[in-house]
């Protein structure tokens, strides 16, 4: 039985699928415009960290201060008791993942097949997200465990980048039981960003901006509200993106390592906070505001 699902009875209209395109146009020139920005504050952060700390010292305070205010812009879905069937469900989607996504350990692949880097300008990500639009947009209407919205890489010793497994993505306003009807909540937690402060446009520079040793923007910000976010003059975006979850399928077969990420304080977050997967295609409006 194919794995293939859809949780709508009919196809979606052409007016449908205009408007969830339409959505992931403002939602990625959103994040485009974020990721330019916080590029530009990792370089002038490196400069000053070069020159006023040592490596660990800066490392360590800049993580601790980091999780605590990162907390503020994540949403997680609750765990759930292992229902029968959830781990044969789960088991099929990574194999089906594992056996799909094979051949993109070659970066050259993917890009050939319609996978572009997100943000390719932040520098050391942890985790790299290489998506395909159109798979982004078809998430919204079905899920086929063959075609995730993203491929992750991490950057091993030798610089290049190795395949570790792909992203799946749902609309942001969908309940935790549909979430649980693409991948069980039993196995994996689905993740999404919300509560984000960033520069109005044409104020790139005020990336750069701290107040009392944390950054004022983005999503290690402890600006989470409207209100805060407008009393320094930014634009805020209280869903901005949809939902998420990594399955890990290239580095092992536990399913403890494929589906347990620790989204809070990881991934793109060291560098932006994610990729250009459906999450942000599918959420689209500047919630708040």
């Amino acid at each position: 039985m194919s794995l293939v699902t859809s949780l709508h009875t009919n196809a979606p209209s052409r007016r449908t699928v205009r408007r969830a395109a339409l959505a992931s146009v403002v939602a990625l020139t959103a994040l485009g415009l974020a990721a330019a920005g916080v590029a530009r504050a990792q370089d002038a952060h490196a400069e000053h960290a070069g020159a006023t700390h040592t490596g660990a010292t800066h490392a360590g305070a800049t993580h601790a201060g980091a999780s605590g205010n990162e907390a503020l812009h994540m949403l997680m879905t609750p765990t759930r008791a292992v229902a029968p069937g959830d781990s044969a469900r789960a088991a099929a989607i990574a194999a089906t993942l594992r056996a799909s996504i094979a051949k993109y350990a070659d970066t050259t692949v993917a890009v050939a097949d319609g996978y572009r880097m997100f943000a390719p300008q932040i520098k050391n990500q942890r985790v790299y997200h290489f998506t395909r639009g159109w798979n982004a947009v078809q998430e919204a209407f079905r899920f086929d465990p063959a075609k995730p919205t993203s491929l992750l890489y991490t950057k091993g010793a030798d610089g290049g980048l190795h395949l570790v497994g792909g992203m799946y993505t749902a609309p942001k306003r969908w309940s935790a039981d549909k979430l649980d009807q693409r991948v069980p909540l039993s196995m994996a937690r689905w993740h999404k960003h919300v509560n984000w402060c960033v520069p109005p446009r044409g104020q790139g520079a005020r990336w750069l901006e701290r107040a009392n040793g944390a950054p004022v923007f983005g999503p290690e910000s402890p600006i989470a509200t409207k209100a805060a976010c407008e009393a320094v003059g930014g634009n805020f975006f209280a869903d901005p993106l949809g939902w998420m979850v990594h399955a890990n399928v290239m580095t092992s077969s536990d399913p403890a390592v494929i589906w347990g990420d620790d989204h809070a304080g990881h991934d793109m977050h060291d560098g932006m906070t994610h990729g250009e997967h459906d999450g942000m295609m599918m959420g689209g409006d500047a919630g708040g505001r």
